[in-house]
């Protein structure tokens, strides 16, 4: 592994493990803002998801 990669996992660890505890900790808060989170949650896959990209829409031009 190089060096980079063991910083970012270190890095990565460490913040899980701080919203472990945040979240433990003001679990009651979080959950309150769950019915916000998923509704910012829907256009958020409308944007990111690959829009207009969806199966069995053919747009393409079918001139013979």
């Amino acid at each position: 592994m190089t060096s980079s990669r063991v910083w970012l996992l270190m890095a990565a660890s460490f913040a899980v493990i701080v919203v472990f505890f945040i979240l433990r900790e003001h679990w009651a808060h979080a959950l309150g803002l769950a019915p916000y989170l998923l509704l910012l949650a829907c256009p958020l896959m409308h944007l990111f998801h690959g829009h207009g990209r969806h199966g069995g829409h053919d747009h393409k031009d079918r001139t013979p």
